[in-house]
């Protein structure tokens, strides 16, 4: 397991969050809300993220060439949310929300960590704050342990190097966590990461995480857990798992265009229609089968019902060219681009929560992002947070209880830099079924339906020019209140 020995910076880090908390609380630690006796036991935290995984790659989102049955079962007894999003179209920012439950703007990380590079652009994206999570952020890790519970990381961080890495952010373990933003070795051992040991070979990557996974949560220990388990999968290189890759080779058969990827012209680039690719299902079907086991392992243990399970993604697939080269591994539709863009197919995302003691399974189309998980978290494990008014988030359990007045919340996306899917510097905002859209280039606006247009096909700008107006004010307090900063024109 990793290495529990705060640095210097850590350990500085940890007596200012004590210090805060103490300031707060009048304690040293973060005391659990009181509650009733039938729910004194704290439940545990298990939250998966896979990486670049589509909003339509899952059976139970309506895919019929990927298969999985372990997720989509495990989606019959959880809360399946239609209308998620991630906070970023790209890795990093996103995964910085989720551990801060701040907005990436806030952060000072708005690009993959180090950044794409391109030259001669109209723009002068700007360059992120920040190449890793600064260690004052207080992480939800952090926030856990110090409420008493064992805190474990598995699979990809991409938030910094030595010095920056989960241990040095509240976790008590890691195993895979490191600076890279795919894995160094690929998928079999020997995988070349120096926060994992290599095993024996022919082992895969998302077994071996998942395996340690099971392992940390049948130690026998009487606190409770909070598990992040973070799969490199499935991101590029697609390199097809030992699960089912002949049954996907003869399935693609049968299905149109089964010969050549269907492409659809797009503004800049080419966006994948069908899902066909049998390297990455087999992929797709090695994580379903870890699902599988992690669920089975949890109620052999009898925990599952004092679990609270988190699957979901890190941004939209890659369902379009990127760098001119890497084919699309995947697609989106009905959404519109992939992975990259500030339209549905690069920022909603698959979100199944399973939390029985606290939300009623079945769907919710309220609109919610990465950044509620840190208070629905909070509010489910009874932590009180020592300054809650940072987070930038909803509780999903407030948005539960005001299911309406929750469809008309803000949601605000800013990815101002171009990106190798052909996406160009711009933001993004979304009240109700409105979604405005600002590309920095020329500075247009665009305005969307999401209501009638899930694909984002009729630009309603012109025909709405109050909403627009409206919109656009939202958006631009939006970049005041967070310190955004906007591309300016390129020296000549």
């Amino acid at each position: 397991m990793g290495n529990t020995m705060l640095s210097f910076e850590n350990l500085l880090k940890t007596l200012r969050f004590s210090a805060l908390i103490g300031l707060a609380l009048n304690a040293c630690t973060i005391q659990p809300n009181h509650v009733n006796a039938s729910e004194a036991v704290q439940p545990n935290v298990l939250l998966i993220v896979v990486d670049d995984l589509g909003w339509t790659d899952l059976g139970t989102y309506g895919s019929s060439y990927y298969e999985t049955p372990h997720i989509d079962r495990l989606a019959m007894s959880s809360t399946r949310y239609l209308a998620a999003y991630s906070s970023s179209p790209v890795c990093s920012p996103t995964r910085a929300a989720l551990l801060t439950g701040k907005h990436p703007s806030k952060l000072g990380i708005t690009d993959f960590i180090p950044g794409g590079k391109f030259a001669d652009m109209p723009l002068q994206a700007p360059k992120s704050a920040n190449d890793h999570l600064p260690l004052e952020e207080v992480t939800i890790a952090e926030v856990f342990r110090q409420a008493g519970y064992r805190t474990f990381f598995a699979g990809k961080w991409h938030l910094g190097d030595s010095g920056q890495l989960p241990t040095d952010q509240g976790f008590d373990h890691n195993l895979g966590g490191n600076n890279r933003g795919r894995p160094p070795g690929g998928y079999y051992s020997p995988y070349k990461n120096p926060a994992l040991q290599d095993g024996p070979a022919g082992e895969y990557l998302t077994d071996r995480l998942t395996q340690e996974t099971i392992e940390f949560m049948q130690a026998e220990n009487p606190a409770p857990f909070f598990a992040m388990l973070s799969y490199y999968a499935v991101h590029i290189p697609l390199e097809a798992s030992p699960y089912h890759y002949e049954h996907f080779q003869n399935k693609v058969k049968g299905t149109p265009h089964s010969e050549q990827v269907q492409l659809a012209v797009g503004e800049t680039t080419s966006t994948q229609l069908t899902q066909n690719n049998p390297r990455y299902a087999s992929m797709l079907a090695a994580v379903d089968a870890s699902v599988g086991r992690l669920i089975n392992s949890l109620s052999e243990q009898g925990l599952i019902d004092n679990t609270i399970v988190i699957f979901t993604s890190d941004n939209g697939g890659l369902s379009t060219v990127l760098n001119g080269r890497q084919q699309p591994t995947t697609a989106n539709v009905p959404l519109r681009a992939g992975k990259g863009w500030l339209y549905e197919g690069g920022i909603r995302v698959p979100l199944i929560v399973r939390a029985p003691r606290f939300l009623t399974p079945g769907e919710s189309d309220v609109p919610t992002t990465t950044t509620d998980l840190f208070p629905t978290l909070l509010d489910m494990a009874g932590i009180t947070f020592f300054n809650r008014s940072i987070l930038d988030g909803s509780s999903l359990l407030d948005l539960a209880d005001k299911q309406e007045s929750g469809k008309a919340r803000v949601l605000a996306w800013h990815f101002p830099h171009y990106h190798g899917s052909g996406w160009t510097p711009g933001a993004a905002l979304r009240v109700g079924k409105w979604k405005l859209i600002q590309l920095y280039e020329d500075q247009r606006l665009e305005l969307y339906d999401l209501e009638k247009d899930i694909a984002e096909q009729y630009d309603l700008a012109e025909a709405h020019p109050d909403t627009v107006s409206r919109l656009y004010e939202q958006l631009s307090e939006w970049y005041r209140e967070t310190g955004t900063v906007i591309p300016q024109p390129a020296a000549k």
